[in-house]
């Protein structure tokens, strides 16, 4: 009889934190273990996955002194191989996974299943400015894929999954308008989750935009069609970014990009 059954919520997400923030270990023959360590403080949530599956696993404690001092950690721990064999039919190799994880190919509750992604590698919050985010890092171009399909699917938000040139890892970040709904969705009350991001997630979803603050499409950066660009060097910049609706910002840079023989978008 299986174990993961990824139409449960609490299955669903128990993978997505998985892939993310756990480990597989492959030992000889038959051996070895499944582990996610996490910080102290969030060690409710590995004490919930002893109660999701019908076999022994365990969460232990380990102390260790980093380069930012003292470290208290919490480990939860499970060999069972049936069970491994499962994760890694679900989606969960032995070895280094972070640039191959990808979503379960079999039916799955997406909203968990995302969520315990985001709990492992995302972050839920506000900007230093007071603009309300979810972001989500990873090195698998199929997760980013995926919560860009969410983030449109969820809230109208157009995001185009693209490595970064420092690290070469995706960052797909949704702030601002689109952040409060896809917040609500992935965090509903009494989910499984970290408690401090559920928390967030909580002010997030409450935000409203505050009166005077300037909005920013939804669907992404606003194109400059062929029209724009005949029209750009009309009149002052000041009458032009009336005329075209944009910033003034925008027209300097428009033209500067145009005189340069620039003509990106």
């Amino acid at each position: 009889m299986p174990h993961l059954d990824l139409l449960r919520p609490e299955h669903a997400y128990f993978l997505g934190f998985a892939q993310t923030d756990g480990n597989h270990y492959a030992g000889r023959g038959r051996k070895g273990h499944v582990a996610i360590e996490l910080s102290e403080r969030d060690a409710a949530v590995l004490h919930e996955f002893t109660t999701l599956f019908d076999l022994y696993s365990r969460v232990s404690f380990r102390q260790r002194t980093t380069n930012f001092g003292p470290h208290r950690s919490a480990v939860w721990t499970v060999c069972d191989l049936t069970f491994r064999d499962e994760l890694i039919q679900l989606g969960l190799p032995t070895g280094h996974k972070s640039a191959t994880v990808a979503p379960p190919q079999v039916p799955f509750s997406v909203p968990d299943y995302l969520r315990g992604l985001l709990d492992g590698d995302g972050s839920v919050g506000f900007t230093r400015t007071g603009r309300p985010f979810v972001s989500f890092v990873t090195a698998s171009q199929p997760l980013a894929e995926f919560f860009c399909a969410q983030a449109l699917a969820v809230a109208g938000a157009y995001r185009t999954p693209r490595r970064n040139s420092r690290d070469g890892v995706y960052n797909p970040m949704v702030a601002g308008d689109p952040a409060a709904p896809v917040a609500q969705w992935l965090y509903p009350d009494g989910c499984l989750a970290l408690e401090r991001k559920r928390d967030a997630a909580a002010r997030v979803a409450a935000w409203t935009r505050p009166e005077g603050m300037r909005a920013r499409p939804v669907a992404g950066a606003r194109r400059w069609t062929t029209q724009d660009d005949a029209d750009v060097f009309t009149g002052s910049v000041r009458e032009t970014a009336q005329q075209l609706g944009r910033s003034e910002q925008a027209v300097r840079l428009r033209r500067w990009r145009l005189r340069q023989g620039v003509r990106a978008t």
